[in-house]
């Protein structure tokens, strides 16, 4: 079948192995010191690698690959289905004290998932955008009154949601007066595809639209 899936420059390699550990599939290993594709059924084609390169070796094309094989990717137990720290590690046990205040939504719009939105929504024009990663309004106790206060909230999960989010983002940056953008992602290597997303649409829009990338860890703080 043709489908989309990563490519690996060996030029612009420089072996440091980021995107072996970024791939859960295990599709990425090392070979003579440099990355390279091991199996096409074990790549998602989601790019969480893309991201992490540091030289921009790792890009999309388009070819005959085999499809995408989630059974044989399990039973080859190559790094975690779901994302790293869902261990019983004992940083979710928290002993803050938390006042029971009823927090307010600072939702602006309905719907809020990325592949539901309409691009062409009138709540775009001369919006600031909050693009999140699902799991990040989970994890971070504040995220309405810190993230979504004043913004256009849309949320997603390239990884879960099988899907290169892109085109869309493109889309909508490039027929609305967007002023900002927020994104939200965790700091675990499937939160990348969010975020290569968001860069990638901006600079296919041709606009110069401000953009903050704010990280959030596992243990639910913000990354500094």
């Amino acid at each position: 079948m043709i489908r989309k899936i990563i490519k690996i420059n060996q030029q612009l390699c420089n072996g440091c192995g980021a995107c072996v550990n970024a791939c859960h599939e295990g599709a990425i290993g090392m070979e003579n010191g440099k990355a390279v594709l091991l199996r096409d059924d074990y790549c998602d084609g989601l790019g969480n690698c893309l991201p992490v390169c540091p030289t921009n070796a790792i890009s999309f094309e388009e070819r005959e690959a085999l499809a995408f094989d989630e059974e044989a990717v399990k039973k080859n137990n190559k790094g975690a289905w779901g994302c790293p720290g869902e261990q019983n590690q004992s940083i979710f046990h928290t002993t803050k004290q938390e006042t029971e205040t009823e927090i307010e939504s600072r939702l602006n719009q309905w719907p809020v998932q990325i592949k539901l939105v309409a691009e062409n929504a009138a709540y775009f024009s001369q919006s600031h955008l909050l693009i999140a990663a699902d799991c990040t309004a989970y994890a971070y106790g504040n995220f309405h009154r810190e993230f979504m206060e004043g913004k256009i909230t849309l949320i997603g999960c390239p990884k879960l949601d099988m899907v290169d989010y892109t085109e869309k983002l493109t889309t909508i940056f490039s027929h609305n007066d967007i002023k900002s953008v927020t994104v939200t992602r965790m700091e675990v290597p499937c939160c990348g595809g969010i975020e290569y997303a968001v860069k990638t649409a901006i600079e296919n829009s041709k606009k110069e639209i401000p953009l903050n990338v704010v990280t959030i860890t596992v243990d639910g703080n913000r990354k500094q």
